[in-house]
């Protein structure tokens, strides 16, 4: 279990110190697929004022993380406090990407446990188990309405890379230790 305090993100730069908060980080089990499909749509209800694209169903959700979680060579990291899970964090290398990089493809944590250190400590858990891969950068698209999530990542060293319709695109490159 992780106890957080203040720390600094992969690019250097200086993080708010947290309350400690603690929690547990580990990776998901296809049992885990109907509550991670619960924790997404609550956090993404938060940026889709409107309501969710059409044919966004749970159904459809819960068969895509179901998938996801059992990918070969790909991640699917929830973080857990006091038997909830409260953040996850899914990535792994596209097919076209060149490795040493690895997207991002979901980080959420439950609106209800915003800014307790949840997601610095899955961030953390995942520059942590890219450094291990020897992943030399990372990549995400965040929803261009989301300006929360974009203010965590910048915070964090993640740069503007571009972007496309309703998404930017940002990356992330890890310093060599």
């Amino acid at each position: 279990m992780r106890h957080l305090r203040g720390r600094r993100s992969p690019g250097g730069n200086r993080l708010a110190p947290h309350p400690v908060y603690p929690v547990m980080i580990r990776t998901a089990v296809p049992a885990d697929a109907p509550t991670v499909v619960a924790l997404h749509r609550r956090a993404r209800a938060t940026y889709y004022p409107d309501g969710f694209p059409e044919g966004d169903t749970s159904e459809l959700w819960e068969e895509r993380w179901a998938q996801a979680i059992v990918r070969p060579r790909a991640h699917v990291l929830l973080c857990v406090r006091d038997g909830a899970v409260v953040g996850l964090a899914s990535f792994r290398r596209p097919d076209e990407a060149p490795r040493g990089t690895v997207k991002l493809f979901q980080f959420h944590t439950d609106p209800a446990h915003w800014r307790r250190g949840v997601g610095t400590e899955l961030h953390a858990a995942c520059v942590e188990q890219w450094r291990a891969d020897g992943v030399r950068e990372a990549v995400l698209d965040v929803h261009r309405d989301n300006q929360r999530a974009q203010a965590f990542y910048a915070a964090r060293g993640w740069t503007a890379a571009g972007g496309v319709d309703t998404h930017r695109e940002l990356r992330l490159t890890l310093p060599r230790e």
